[in-house]
């Protein structure tokens, strides 16, 4: 069954000050929702509603309010166990920042990114903010796409076609009667998790293609497969892979743009992971980690332990 929750900070008691009915709010969140510490804009008096539908395993939640900056550290992760991953969706003209996964990202109004509650993560806003957050749990969404975390804190475009789709479903389910059979449960939970992986791209190049028709998703196809190709060619750039292709460089940027990862962004990730699979196979033992570095595409190996640290949170030899 589907059920919606409202909590608000006009809920509160009217008689107490700003500061303490955040502090009491703050409490009742960490107590009910999960732990995360806030802080609120200096400049505009406090207020923050939250509404949250659940529907099966997973929670629909839309929050808005002068919630300025949000942070879970290792103690709030201790203090819930809260695994779950969170879609997270800007609906104001602000600008939502955070870093996750080693990866810094920016999104603006109607862009969104992938976070998870298990690892560390901050965001911070503006003085108003207001954001949706598709809320599904670890083991569900990982058995639906098991390589899920190489899409976490990746910027998705408000071009998006599913991700367009997306928020129109979760709209008919929170303003639509609750859901009272169990099979409409099933089949509105599996829809929703379905198009996370479209709109993260976990579910193939297919879905980078979904905010695209014809010929520019056949060239952004193409593009794609080019740098699958070659990414390990330390030479790669966006003006050599347009003349393979016979289009600009401005074009292969721009149509990449679209899709919320840029062209050097996508080559280093494929550069990371071709490197980490490598340093866990049992055959290349024998090989140094400079080795593996240089055959992925890294002529720089100190660069490379950076990135890979950053990106992985272990040292490459650690992977061994």
């Amino acid at each position: 069954m589907s059920r919606k929750t409202v909590f608000s900070s006009t809920d509160l008691p009217p008689h107490l000050g700003d500061r303490d009915r955040f502090s009491l709010w703050q409490d009742i969140h960490v107590g009910e929702i999960w732990s995360v510490e806030y802080r609120i804009s200096e400049k505009l008096p406090f207020q923050a509603a939250i509404e949250a539908t659940a529907v099966g395993s997973l929670v629909l939640g839309q929050m808005a309010g002068t919630i300025r900056q949000a942070a879970r550290q290792a103690s709030n992760i201790a203090d819930d166990g809260n695994d779950g991953y969170l879609l997270l969706i800007n609906r104001a003209d602000t600008v939502l920042s955070g870093a996750q996964a080693g990866r810094e990202y920016g999104v603006g109004q109607g862009e969104a990114v992938l976070v998870t509650a298990a690892e560390a993560l901050k965001m911070i806003g503006a003085d108003w903010n207001a954001w949706t957050n598709v809320v599904v749990p670890r083991a569900v969404l990982t058995q639906a796409f098991p390589q899920i975390d190489d899409r976490l804190a990746l910027k998705i475009g408000a071009e998006n076609e599913a991700l367009d789709f997306l928020k129109r479903y979760c709209q008919l389910l929170e303003t639509g009667p609750p859901l009272a059979s169990p099979h409409l449960v099933t089949h509105a939970t599996e829809t929703i998790v379905d198009l996370i992986g479209l709109v993260t791209g976990a579910k193939g190049e297919a879905a980078e293609l979904a905010g695209l028709r014809g010929l520019r998703a056949a060239r952004l196809q193409a593009i794609l497969a080019e740098i699958t190709d070659s990414f390990a060619n330390p030479g790669i750039s966006a003006q050599g892979v347009a003349k393979e292709l016979g289009l600009s460089a401005r074009y292969v940027q721009d149509l990449l743009q679209e899709t919320g990862i840029s062209f050097s962004e996508r080559v280093l990730e494929q550069r990371l992971q071709g490197a980490r699979k490598m340093l866990s196979q049992r055959h290349n033992d024998a090989m140094r980690v400079s080795e593996i570095a240089l055959i992925n595409g890294f002529s720089d190996v100190s660069y490379f332990n950076r990135c890979f640290r950053r990106r992985f949170g272990q040292t490459p030899t650690s992977v061994r």
